[in-house]
């Protein structure tokens, strides 16, 4: 607080400047070191934040009351770049002041709105790139880009490069939003870029920091020993208890520093291997992201697309408009960072129509993401299921129906044989195959997938996966055999009959097992000459009757590679199987 021996200052138009600000000269205790302020010619008060090069000029303080704590709430004072207080247009910044810089300041709870000055090569079509004609020239385009967050070039187009970045104070009746976080000015002319300049931005004033552990700890000692050898008269029961509060009051923040220091001996750890090993493989795996890009991305995560076992997933566009899928992980969903990464490089290097692109991911401590291309159409379960999940009005004709499993079949066969290593999924059903603006199909959501040599026949798993309706019998219970990668197989059998049937594999309403059991029941009713005919709640026709046939897992568990032969070929060439064992 102001101290006796601390007098107020002026500088030029600014009077009676006090605490938190200081002077130079000023002794220690007065003000604040990280507002002291300097006068330099007499009338210009200039802002030192210590970064090399940059200074500030002082154009606003508020009137401040040192000793009421309400008075700094809320409380802001105005400071412009000294290139730009002239309000040339044609001056940019002396240097970029990084979001880096001012939360190292200790003003992290402040937003501030960011001007991004980029120099481009081709005129850009674009609402949220503002065009700067005093900044352009013939052969370069200068535009500002306003956000409510720094911009990462990553995002930026590809023909524009780097010029500066500011804060910057807006007028609301002048921008409109774009993309959650991105402002687009309306008719921005060289004039009220210059004023924005000049009018430099406000800098909270805040000086009540939380204290820090080792001031805690610092206090709670001298509590402690204040209490037991402060002097005075005290009774037995007293010194006792006093004593023991005391002794909780310095245990408990010294177990607490402890535990923290020990939590983040292990996630710096973990981090470490999962940096160790980006560097290792640097070359292989696919681009990485921040954690603030994703909330730019995703602007603050406001759309979501769908919750799933392993985390949520947010609809999430770059300024240039396309569009990706991030899904964020739950903190307990990997084992460890190095396997989250591992399988990230692998299924990086996926390219296969049929297969979801992994556009990038990230890895921040317990923060983990994964960014996949956008899907428009969403996934298949909403094109075959109606609303009760019963067989509805049909979206696709039979020969769209072949075309998406056969896709489907390509897809998985790919992650089975085209890859390094053997993707077993695990996992495939409707609500894990998208549907692109062409319904293309995808597969995608490799939250249980694991990663096999290809010479490796046999899998050894300790949990078992998959979802209910779709998941192989060896996976449930070891007796019905081994686990290989024809359990994707099986799961790939029971999505066909879903699609051929328009109904769900377990059918809680059926009137006996054998028809809540859905692989036999379809074969009873293929199998039955009198009943092969269109029916209310499955057709028999060529395309479903192909389908019903390849139940792949139940009957005979081919390769997925057969399963691709039998759906590019005629559905006379294919033989009736045998009665499903489960019926």
């Amino acid at each position: 607080m102001k101290h006796p021996r601390c007098p107020s200052f002026s500088c030029g138009p600014l009077r009676d400047i006090s605490y938190p600000f200081r002077s130079e000269g000023d002794p220690p205790e007065c003000g604040e070191p990280r507002y002291q302020l300097a006068c330099v010619d007499g009338n210009k008060t200039i802002w030192d934040i210590h970064q090399p090069g940059t200074y500030y000029y002082v154009t606003e303080i508020p009137n401040i009351n040192p000793h009421s704590f309400y008075s700094f709430l809320d409380s802001n004072f105005t400071v412009v770049d000294a290139n730009l207080a002239n309000g040339s247009c044609s001056t940019l910044p002396l240097q970029s002041l990084s979001r880096t810089s001012i939360d190292n300041l200790g003003f992290v709870d402040f937003e501030f709105t960011w001007a991004t000055f980029v120099s481009c090569t081709r005129m850009i079509v674009n609402s949220t790139y503002n065009p700067v004609p005093c900044l352009s020239k013939t052969d370069a385009f200068a535009y500002v880009i306003l956000s409510s967050e720094a911009l990462h070039l990553d995002y930026a187009e590809r023909s524009c490069s780097f010029l500066a970045m500011t804060p910057i104070t807006l007028d609301p009746e002048r921008m409109q939003v774009m993309n959650g976080n991105i402002y687009s000015l309306e008719h921005p002319t060289t004039e009220y870029v210059s004023q924005l300049l000049k009018r430099g931005f406000p800098v909270p004033i805040a000086t009540y920091l939380p204290k820090s552990v080792g001031d805690c700890l610092k206090d709670s000692a001298k509590s402690f020993w204040t209490n037991i050898f402060g002097g005075g008269i005290l009774s037995p029961r007293f010194f006792f208890a006093q004593s023991g509060v005391a002794l909780i009051g310095y245990i408990a923040p010294l177990a607490i520093f402890l535990f923290l220091a020990h939590k983040l001996w292990r996630e710096k750890k973990s981090v470490d291997a999962v940096e160790k090993f980006l560097r290792s493989q640097k070359a292989l795996v696919p681009r990485r992201y921040a954690y603030t890009d994703l909330i730019a991305i995703t602007g603050h995560f406001r759309e979501k697309l769908g919750q799933g076992g392993y985390g949520s997933v947010f609809k999430g566009v770059f300024p240039g408009g396309v569009l990706v899928a991030v899904k964020m992980l739950l903190s307990n969903s990997r084992c460890n960072g190095e396997e989250f990464i591992n399988d990230v490089s692998t299924i990086g290097r996926i390219h296969h129509v049929n297969v979801i692109k992994l556009v990038g991911f990230c890895s921040e401590g317990s923060k983990r993401a994964l960014v996949y291309e956008y899907m428009p159409n969403g996934s298949l379960d909403k094109h075959i299921f109606s609303a009760n999940g019963v067989a509805g009005r049909r979206t696709f004709t039979w020969d769209k129906l072949n075309d998406i499993a056969l896709g489907i079949a390509r897809g998985i066969n790919y992650l089975h044989q085209g890859c390094d290593k053997r993707i077993l999924h695990f996992d495939i059903k409707p609500q894990n195959i998208l549907l692109d603006r062409n319904f293309t199909p995808k597969v995608a959501d490799f939250g249980l997938a694991k990663l096999y040599p290809k010479d490796t026949s046999l899998v050894s798993m300790s949990t078992t996966r998959g979802t209910t309706g779709y998941i192989a019998p060896e996976l449930i219970s070891r007796s019905f055999g081994v686990i290989s990668h024809k359990s994707d197989v099986y799961s790939f059998g029971m999505l066909l009959m879903e699609m051929a049937g328009g109904r769900r594999n377990a059918d809680p309403r059926a009137e006996n097992s054998s028809q809540a059991y859905y692989p036999s029941w379809i074969y009873d009713r293929l199998t039955q000459p009198e009943i092969r005919e269109i029916s209310t709640t499955f057709d028999i026709s060529e395309g479903s009757e192909s389908c019903a046939l390849l139940d792949c897992g139940v009957f005979r568990s081919p390769a997925m590679s057969e399963v691709v032969e039998m759906l590019e070929a005629d559905v006379n060439s294919l033989e009736m199987l045998l009665k499903p064992f489960f019926s």
